[in-house]
């Protein structure tokens, strides 16, 4: 059986020995809201020296998440909030309240999201389609601090 026409790839390509390189990225959030963090990735693949491998993000919180959406059009974004405001709503009856009616919610959206990605990079720059950027999502009414483990692997030089 041969393979459809409509489908086509470029030659795979192996690297001997990867590299690991690691920062920590500081993140302050200015309440519910989405933070573009696409060029701060990118600025790190650069300076590790990327040259093939992936990137892996990694947000060390249980109340934010991470998430690879369109950078086009802004309302994008703010239906996002909408969606997930609706999926977990604050005052439900929540029986965890310890931090405040916005803190079990904001556990719900992270569970929902994602806590890392990992976005392959080829020639030195991050493989991101045309309209997507990376962001961390923070789901807490008031401003905080996030951290972001950064972490490439794969061949630089």
């Amino acid at each position: 059986m041969t393979a459809p026409k409509s489908l086509s790839r470029t030659p795979p390509s192996a690297i001997a020995a990867p590299a690991i390189v690691s920062s920590l990225l500081a993140v302050q959030t200015r309440g519910v809201g989405f933070t573009d963090l696409t060029a701060e990735i990118a600025k790190f693949v650069a300076d590790a020296g990327a040259r093939e491998g992936a990137v892996t993000l990694f947000i060390r919180h249980t109340s934010a998440s991470l998430t690879i959406q369109e950078n086009a059009d802004p309302s994008v974004l703010d239906d996002l909030k909408t969606a997930l405001h609706r999926l977990a709503p604050e005052n439900a009856g929540w029986t965890h309240e310890a931090e405040g009616p916005d803190d079990m919610p904001a556990h719900i959206k992270a569970m929902l999201t994602a806590t890392s990605l990992q976005v392959p990079v080829l020639a030195g720059e991050l493989s991101l389609g045309t309209w997507q950027a990376i962001y961390l999502i923070e789901h807490r009414a008031r401003p905080h601090r996030r951290e972001v483990v950064l972490q490439f692997i794969g061949s630089v030089g």
